[in-house]
């Protein structure tokens, strides 16, 4: 079952949803059945001139390949050209309790501009605390230009059945738990990747 607003706010108050950002206005963005988060000031590129391919297989990390930006100046704007693959991050931290999920949307004000902010994952688990990376590609034929503090996505939550038994962040394959900036993928941790080199 999604949270509604009001539901969102009553986990809040009662300190089991957290969310933080530097300037704690980040409640006004709590509508009627989601949260809306903002970017963060930090982007990583993959640096295609070092790699011919990414391969899980054949490298211990893809940390070295890509590049960190970071925007300081207020009304400074991330230009995401087409056809380009961005990692960035929300502005605002989120800690989920064991058991409420939650799934990363686009906003549409921003799809209408061909931005996507999530390729593939966009859920979130019970239990997880951190910042959120946000996948952003830009399907459209002309740049666009993205500034940190917009709200880039929107968080809606969901409630489980029971709380998980193992949650987020306790588990040995939780890869991204307390993230700050934007992560690379941690695949090569996998352990059935490991296997595979191992053996």
């Amino acid at each position: 079952m999604i949270l509604s607003d009001r539901d969102i706010k009553r986990q809040v108050k009662e300190g089991r949803i957290v969310v933080n950002s530097p300037m704690n206005d980040h409640e006004k963005n709590i509508f009627a059945s989601s949260w809306d988060f903002r970017l963060g000031k930090h982007f990583k590129v993959y640096k295609k001139s070092c790699v011919a391919i990414l391969d899980p297989l054949k490298m211990d990390s893809f940390g070295d390949l890509t590049k960190l930006y970071t925007i300081e100046n207020p009304g400074e704007a991330f230009v995401v050209h087409p056809g380009d693959f961005v990692l960035g991050v929300t502005l605002e931290k989120v800690k989920l309790p064991f058991d409420i999920v939650a799934r990363v949307e686009g906003r549409s004000s921003l799809g209408r501009l061909g931005i996507i902010v999530h390729s593939t994952a966009g859920f979130i688990d019970a239990g997880f605390e951190g910042t959120i990376t946000l996948e952003i590609s830009n399907i459209n034929n002309v740049p666009v230009a993205l500034y940190p503090g917009m709200r880039v996505c929107q968080l809606a939550f969901e409630t489980m059945s029971s709380p998980a038994e193992v949650p987020y962040g306790e588990k040995s394959s939780s890869k991204y738990q307390g993230q700050e900036l934007p992560e690379e993928s941690r695949i090569t941790i996998d352990p059935e990747l490991v296997e595979s080199l191992n053996s």
